[in-house]
């Protein structure tokens, strides 16, 4: 790729924000990275853009000026209304070309991950996937990508000095929310949209959509977590028992979603999800770097472990040394206890 000779020609952020049916899908991780995205620009004291297309977007559009865009650029058109590759890669890069924005975010979600590296080849920009963090330097004032790497054993920072724009995806659960400003105004930018149902090469045939059978556990207040230390006799049970006690959801380590106690959903680590709850109780889990990625952000962390040196500890606001199966009985009888 040859470097851009003049980068001071590509001004602000664009963060792209996925929809269905006219509404915000993976909406914690949508307004994630537009937080982000308004945290960058003031960084740079430059403008935050909203990037979206789909069809009928124009509440949609609204509420995101309220979360903190300055401007949001809507493609509005049927066929928009469901995710295709080449549609959408054609108009943001198309705008992209026109505008020139500085950085571009879009969420390491399943579409983010199949639209970003289109954009950056199309683009012929760099893209830093999964990141954990995003700052500004500031003395280059560029953007300052942090993931992990090595099997989450290392923390890589990744710049992009010589090409626009320097593009990441941002792992959901990282992040924190923007807040509502009802006073808050900005632009909406409708897009010109040519494209046509006849010219895409790609047919949607059918939607099905997938009803959840809980939760998703990314939005939990509470997280109670199973490790392989939980999952012998009826320690499993009584976890379950203490969610409930705690109108909690249920999660776990890796090694307990490869014995089918858990399914991949509520799976948290680097190959699952990532959370940052109020309330994260880790049960019988030792607290290897690969499941303390997904929930160090946590509020406040409880640890259950009868190894005093177990790493969970360090990441633990309070911690309880013993067995989980004398010590989650315990916890629900006091629980209980203290409803009546």
């Amino acid at each position: 790729m040859t470097a851009i000779k003049d980068l001071s020609a590509y001004k602000g952020v664009w963060v792209f924000i996925e929809q269905f049916e006219g509404k915000l899908t993976n909406s914690t991780l949508s307004l994630e990275i537009l937080g982000e995205g308004r945290k960058l620009a003031d960084k740079l004291g430059t403008d935050l853009t909203a990037v979206i297309l789909g069809e009928n977007l124009e509440k949609t559009a609204g509420d995101l000026i309220k979360y903190g865009a300055n401007t949001v650029l809507v493609a509005d058109a049927p066929v928009l209304a469901n995710y295709r590759t080449e549609l959408y890669t054609d108009i943001i890069c198309q705008a992209a070309k026109e505008r020139k924005p500085e950085i571009l975010l879009v969420g390491a979600s399943a579409t983010g991950r199949d639209l970003a590296p289109r954009i950056s080849f199309r683009l012929h920009t760099g893209c830093t996937a999964d990141c954990t963090e995003l700052d500004i330097d500031d003395e280059k004032k560029i953007l300052v990508s942090t993931r992990p790497a090595f099997g989450g054993n290392v923390m890589a920072t990744i710049l992009c000095p010589d090409h626009r724009p320097q593009m990441s995806t941002v792992r959901p659960g990282v992040m924190m929310l923007p807040t509502w400003d009802e006073a808050r105004t900005g632009e909406v930018i409708k897009l010109e949209v040519t494209a046509k149902e006849e010219d895409a090469k790609v047919k949607i045939l059918e939607v099905k959509k997938h009803e959840a059978s809980a939760q998703n556990i990314q939005e939990a207040v509470r997280v109670v977590s199973a490790g392989l230390g939980a999952c012998t006799g009826n320690c499993f049970d009584q976890l379950k028992e203490l969610a409930k006690e705690l109108d909690a959801e249920i999660g776990g380590t890796r090694p307990v979603f490869e014995t089918g106690l858990i399914s991949h959903d509520v799976q948290i680590g680097q190959t699952g999800k990532t959370v940052r709850p109020e309330l994260y109780m880790a049960v019988g889990i030792s607290g290897t770097v690969q499941h303390t990625t997904g929930m160090a952000n946590s509020r406040t962390v409880v640890a259950i472990n009868k190894d005093p040196n177990a790493e969970i500890f360090k990441f633990a606001h309070y911690g309880i040394v013993g067995d989980a199966k004398a010590v989650v009985p315990a916890l629900i009888a006091q629980l209980k206890a203290s409803r009546n």
